[in-house]
């Protein structure tokens, strides 16, 4: 028992650790940036949002040099779905969200194109540095495309970040500080992990669904709830469309990139797990290209969408006789059924708005 406690307290130190490391590189870079001149929108575009998927990132690498691939893959994929349905189904609880920013209904296809993308990709049970090599190359020119709409989008529709006044040795001293943090952290977080693992007799894969990605999610949640709270929507949804870009292209490329021979990944993780993140952006879909909201009952929806998922890695988890009739279920009957009530809504809010 004293070793699940020390393992909980060093997953929970290594999250405290990353978070704070991550801040400081992103106030680092983006001083540094600004010294540079490089505009505050091109860096709301660029370092923030490469800052904001350093936890997973970290954590990711960490768990490739460690020989823990599946904690790797599980992190990106566990935080992916965190992000599209419980995220967004609790700011859509806390505020109806009203989308209606031209840049996020650009984004929105671009995350299930790419969550479609990856599939095919792991198809073979295997990343290879290759296929990692091109997912990263993939985060590039999506970046560049970010920054060309971004200029090009009206004033109103674009946020520009503040960039603070540090002096040169103290933003170099941000950005140092904050790197080594962010690989103290995860290297803490990683070892926490697979303790608890292997003390719970759970797979390295399971953990890095659960536990890892919802610790390496929590900024992105208090951003977008804090944001609805608020009445910014557009600051919710982008937060969580982006989040999900950078962990597919990025946070997944840069961990095989890391890897000495690639990644081996279970059959059952990609048809099931990968599956749900092309779910779970392909519900967000039509809600998000046509501006319209995503209101407190959706969000309930997403919730219990997000619980169903729990489930059904439980009954995995645990070897659960009813795993198949479960499966069953979401696969033919949940499942279509929650599109056809998405296609229901999207079509009467579009015959409400033609209406008005």
């Amino acid at each position: 028992m004293t070793s699940l406690w020390f393992a909980g307290f060093l997953l929970i130190l290594g999250l405290v650790v990353v978070s704070f490391g991550a801040d400081a590189l992103v106030r680092g870079a983006t001083s540094i940036a600004a010294a540079l001149g490089i505009s505050p929108l091109v860096i709301g575009l660029t370092v923030v949002s490469f800052g904001t998927s350093a936890p997973e990132a970290a954590v990711s690498v960490s768990s490739v040099w460690q020989g823990q691939g599946s904690l790797a893959l599980g992190n990106v994929v566990g935080s992916n779905i965190f992000n599209s349905l419980m995220i967004l189904g609790l700011a859509a609880v806390v505020s109806p969200l009203v989308v209606s920013r031209q840049v996020i209904r650009k984004e929105a296809p671009i995350m299930l194109l790419v969550s479609v993308l990856i599939l095919p990709i792991l198809m073979d049970s295997f990343l290879s540095r290759l296929e990692a090599a091109g997912l990263f190359m993939g985060l590039l020119i999506y970046t560049g495309w970010a920054v060309y709409s971004g200029k090009k989008a009206p004033a109103q529709e674009v946020e520009e970040v503040e960039v603070p006044k540090d002096k040169t040795w103290q933003s170099w001293s941000w950005l140092i500080g904050g790197a080594m943090l962010l690989v103290l952290g995860s290297n803490w977080m990683v070892d926490g992990a697979v303790e608890i693992a292997r003390y719970l007799g759970l797979s390295e894969l399971v953990i890095g669904l659960t536990i890892v990605s919802v610790g390496t999610s929590l900024p992105e949640l208090a951003t977008s709830i804090s944001a609805s709270m608020k009445k910014q929507p557009d600051i919710a949804v982008g937060n969580v469309v982006g989040s999900n870009l950078f962990n597919l292209l990025g946070v997944l490329g840069v961990a095989g990139l890391a890897s000495s021979s690639g990644i081996e990944i279970s059959f059952d993780a990609i048809a099931w797990d990968v599956g749900f993140v092309v779910f779970s952006a392909l519900i967000c879909l039509p809600i998000l290209l046509t501006g319209m909201v995503i209101s407190r009952l959706e969000g309930v929806l997403f919730l219990a969408l997000y619980g169903l998922f729990l489930i059904r890695l439980f009954f995995d988890a645990t070897g659960n006789p009813r795993l198949e009739q479960f499966q069953f279920l979401l696969l033919y009957g949940i499942a279509p059924g929650v599109l056809v009530v998405l296609a229901i809504s999207v079509g009467l809010e579009k015959m409400r708005g033609a209406q008005g």
